[in-house]
């Protein structure tokens, strides 16, 4: 079993809690104060993984950029995700908000010139059907 399937499969089983836990917290928090309490959990783990490498992180400033980015995304996301998952079952948010690939699939394809297979565009094709048949 190569590497990457192993951490995939951790990635897999955290992002299967994740969608799991809001829905927890949502019923004892307000889904902002969640998002607080969850950044600091984010923070926690930053901070350890800082020290595996000496707090001595790389720069460059369009990997600075790119990397905040991503941590302004995640971060609302999580937020309007908690606000979802506290107004509904949270079988339905994660089932519907789990198709975000989409989105990264077809970025990849217009700026970093990825090909789409046939097949694959099938697949994309019957996500949306599925998150349309899950959604009414």
């Amino acid at each position: 079993m190569s590497n990457w399937f192993i951490y995939t499969l951790v990635v897999l089983f955290m992002w299967g809690l994740w969608g799991f836990f809001p829905k927890l917290a949502t019923n004892y928090l307000d889904p902002r104060s969640a998002m607080v309490f969850g950044a600091m959990g984010s923070l926690v783990i930053a901070l350890g993984v800082a020290s595996t490498i000496g707090f001595k992180v790389q720069v460059h400033p369009k990997g600075i950029l790119f990397a905040v980015l991503t941590g302004v995304c995640g971060s609302l996301g999580a937020l309007f995700f908690l606000i979802a998952v506290s107004k509904s079952k949270a079988t339905l948010v994660v089932t519907s908000t789990s198709l975000y690939p989409l989105i990264t699939i077809l970025l990849a394809f217009i700026f970093l010139n990825e090909t789409i297979t046939l097949k694959q565009g099938l697949g994309m094709f019957f996500a949306l059907i599925a998150l349309l048949l899950f959604s009414v």
